[in-house]
């Protein structure tokens, strides 16, 4: 980490996705004027998942777009601010390339930080608690080694196209399933509230809703966060002086839940 004091959180970019607040483009360029304005008291960036909408490298070849956006993580890389990636549901099928090419460090599952007097638990949020028992098979599928290998022996052409017609036929930034739930229903918070039971965290921190959330489990002590997206929401964390909260750029006030 370095000296810098701020460290911040987001997720939910879903570059390449198209939705009706504004094109991929167009959420590209406002993430990258985020990017420049938290870049002169960065300390670590935590990019929480679903960065992308739909992502396969094949040996030599990755999906094309996104250039002012990974020029910028290049841009803090280069400047020794760490950056790191977790892959989400719609990015899975990240391998080595922005390790190689841009300098971050990719985190396939959970990840516990250490920072500012807090411990941290960070993660994307696909999978986790109760329920959801298809798609944590399907998970399964799609991270079998085998698997993976078989899908790049695809033309990038065809499966590409193929990721991009199921990411979009499966919700896509439809966001339909982004209704707050209360804590009894919401998955995440469960799992939060189980975790405790064996493990001591000041902060959750995840993405994979679309809701931006700050809610308070039942020690009185840990907080849950959601990052909520930088769809509807424009919404991300910051962490300074062990304090964290949840802001929106580009917006006068933000709706947080919980």
């Amino acid at each position: 980490m370095s000296k810098k004091e701020k460290i911040y959180f987001a997720s939910d970019f879903h570059l390449g996705a198209d939705h009706k607040l504004e094109s991929s483009l167009e959420r590209e360029k406002k993430i990258v004027r985020w990017l420049d304005s938290i870049e002169s008291d960065c300390g670590a960036l935590f990019l929480v998942g679903d960065v992308f909408d739909y992502w396969f490298e094949h040996k030599e070849v990755v999906p094309r777009g996104f250039v002012r956006f990974l020029a910028k993580i290049a841009a803090f890389t280069d400047k020794g601010i760490p950056v790191h990636f977790f892959s989400g549901n719609h990015d899975m099928w990240m391998f080595d390339y922005l390790q190689s090419e841009i300098g971050i460090t990719l985190h396939r599952d959970s990840y516990t930080l250490e920072a500012q007097g807090k411990k941290l638990f960070i993660a994307h949020g696909d999978g986790l608690g109760p329920g959801d028992k298809g798609y944590k098979f399907i998970k399964k599928i799609f991270r079998f080694p085998l698997n993976q290998w078989l899908f790049a022996r695809l033309h990038p052409n065809l499966a590409l196209s193929l990721m991009k017609f199921f990411s979009q036929k499966n919700g896509g930034l439809k966001i339909k399933d982004a209704v707050y739930q209360g804590p009894e229903k919401e998955w995440l918070i469960q799992y939060c509230e189980d975790s405790l039971k064996s493990n001591s965290y000041d902060f959750f921190i995840m993405g994979h809703r679309h809701l931006a959330i700050d809610y308070t489990l039942s020690n009185g002590k840990s907080r849950y966060i959601n990052l909520g997206d930088m769809i509807s929401f424009n919404s991300y964390a910051v962490l300074e002086n062990g304090k964290l909260e949840l802001k929106a750029f580009e917006k006068s006030d933000l709706d947080i839940n919980g």
